[in-house]
């Protein structure tokens, strides 16, 4: 498990780096072994650069829906899937519309429960069917190994926020997110205000884009945010290339609790 501490926020460009600090640039002269702190810095600098900026190209095609759903990672990665912050993230203050059509206002409906917070869009052909499959899966082995009751269970909140609304509806996000797990939130609404609450929690996302030859393509980051049910803040980043069933599977009861996995 990886523990990191929060930088600044990520600007709206696919790159970020961390700023120069002078001390660190004296502490690391010629002859001089850089100290502990300078290098422990310097590494989750780096180490969070990676996690709230990946950005994944998805293209679309057609938009059509007719291919499955992406397979289900069972095995857990070489790579570690989450990162523990020092400094946890503010939950978006953020109100949309539900797949239902009903105003949801996220930090009022998920306020003292554990939250997984996922940006993507119903057309994307790989990463995000595959992330919210990896949840859906891991909910299901937990009830049937009795890992957790159902009545505990229960108060985790999977919302997915669409980063594509002109095309994700709320009926076309309920349609969709019922096949992975009817118990998934989904929120849709007005670009600008998905992407700047995005934003806020170190995920960057761009607005869909047709290219040459038709197809549609969506740059977002792939970070699931875990929320704290006692701080009601985002302690915990999984790279949702990276993290499979297995892995949420293992932490999941922890996340309920509010503890670090």
């Amino acid at each position: 498990m990886r523990k990191l501490s929060k930088s600044s926020k990520p600007n709206n460009g696919s790159s970020h780096k961390p700023s120069n600090n002078p001390s660190n640039e004296s502490s690391n002269k010629p002859g001089n072994k850089p100290g502990k702190q300078t290098t422990k810095a310097l590494a989750a600098a780096a180490l969070l650069t990676a996690a709230a900026l990946s950005l994944t190209a998805c293209g679309s095609g057609d938009g059509k829906k007719d291919k499955p759903v992406a397979d289900v990672s069972m095995e857990s990665g070489t790579k570690k899937a989450a990162t523990v912050l020092d400094k946890p993230f503010k939950k978006p203050d953020l109100v949309l519309k539900d797949t239902h059509g009903k105003k949801y206002d996220l930090r009022e409906q998920t306020k003292g429960k554990p939250v997984l917070l996922y940006y993507g869009y119903t057309n994307c052909p790989d990463v995000c069917p595959l992330t919210m499959s990896n949840i859906a899966v891991a909910k299901k082995s937990l009830l049937q190994k009795k890992t957790v009751t159902k009545a505990e269970l229960d108060k985790l909140q999977v919302v997915f926020v669409t980063t594509d609304p002109k095309r994700d509806t709320g009926k076309e996000l309920g349609t969709w997110l019922k096949a992975q797990d009817p118990e998934f939130i989904g929120l849709t609404g007005d670009f600008p205000t998905i992407q700047g609450s995005a934003r806020t929690v170190g995920i960057s996302i761009e607005p869909s884009k047709e290219l040459k030859n038709g197809k549609i393509e969506s740059m977002h980051g792939t970070q699931v945010v875990a929320f704290s049910p006692k701080s009601d803040t985002g302690y915990v980043v999984y790279n949702g290339k990276d993290a499979t069933a297995k892995d949420y599977e293992r932490d999941l009861p922890k996340i309920i609790e509010g503890r670090n996995p």
